[in-house]
């Protein structure tokens, strides 16, 4: 349980959970949070706070937990690099896992659901393939925009929860350089994708696959526990479908491009995630693309429904 305080205020008790550390470590790798040389709080979501009973943090404690990585009481001692595979592009991928964020923390939200805190740009991990580690503040504050644009349309997504300048210069190819450097926390209901389910079934490590399994349905789709071993699979798969195509007829009526719909980015939660080069339509446009590197339209705004079908058959597969 974890108690802080504002202005000398006691707040509402936090729920701690580590239901993906219970997996093992053959799920994710202990890492150590990249040292920034300052941390200046460029936005912090008081809503979404108020749902996982942070909102009276004051804004040095929100500095030391997000930007700095002090572990919440009660939460991981280390933060968890998340392994993972993928299809990209439609071509399978073995050399992925969480290369420039973590799981910091897992909490219980004020509707019992859980929620997961995710980092993007807090530094390098076994899976960073030679990349730095680090979030352009360009990139934290695109993103910051998407999730609030797309819950104001109704849309499931992630949240934003924290924007963190750190004070370094990056090097983009793909951007005027050097750029400036942020670090982002976003709370969403997984971090479970179907490239997770992917990974295991490529090693063929049958028993930690059904560990996964079991543990998707327990911490996600309670409900589906009452039903027999041999149906849970199925009734999983048709769970998880049925999120990710509501979200993705949301995308449709909202105009939004999602831009990079690999198995990697999608959760089996069904929430708009890990956002890259999103964009919203200036004007109708099937064809319209968000990413300039999607030379052959396969994530084009018409073809997204095609493209997340296309994701749910790999798992479906697995």
């Amino acid at each position: 349980m974890v108690r802080t305080c504002r202005g000398g205020r006691s707040i509402q008790a936090v729920k701690t959970r580590k239901t993906h550390a219970d997996l093992g470590d053959g799920f994710f790798d202990l890492v150590k949070p990249a040292v920034f040389p300052q941390t200046i709080l460029r936005y912090r979501n008081q809503r979404a706070a108020a749902s996982i009973g942070l909102d009276l943090l004051s804004d040095e404690q929100w500095l030391n937990h997000f930007g700095r990585f002090e572990p919440l009481p009660g939460s991981f001692d280390q933060p968890l690099a998340l392994r993972y595979h993928g299809h990209q592009f439609q071509t399978y991928n073995a050399d992925l896992g969480d290369g420039r964020g973590f799981l910091f923390a897992q909490l219980e939200g004020q509707d019992g659901r859980l929620m997961d805190l995710g980092t993007k740009g807090s530094g390098r991990t076994p899976w960073s393939r030679g990349g730095d580690g680090r979030l352009t503040l360009k990139g934290g504050v695109r993103e910051v925009l998407a999730t609030g644009m797309l819950e104001a349309l109704g849309v499931d997504t992630s949240k934003s929860l924290s924007l963190i300048e750190t004070g370094e210069e990056l090097e983009r190819g793909d951007e005027p350089s050097p750029t400036r450097s942020s670090v982002l926390v976003r709370l969403s209901h997984s971090h479970v994708r179907i490239g997770t389910f992917q990974r295991l079934s490529y090693f063929k490590e049958e028993e930690r696959l059904k560990t996964l399994l079991d543990h998707s349905v327990k911490t996600y789709y309670p409900e589906l526990w009452t039903e027999g071993d041999n149906e849970r699979a199925p009734k999983l798969l048709g769970e998880v479908s049925e999120r990710v195509a509501r979200t993705g007829a949301r995308w449709i009526t909202s105009g939004f491009v999602h831009g990079v719909l690999n198995t990697d980015n999608i959760n089996i939660t069904g929430e708009s995630f890990d956002y890259g080069p999103w964009r919203f339509l200036p004007t109708y446009d099937p064809a319209f693309t968000a990413a300039y590197f999607d030379e052959s339209g396969l994530y084009a705004f018409g073809r997204q429904p095609d493209a997340l079908a296309w994701n749910l058959t790999r798992i479906a597969v697995q």
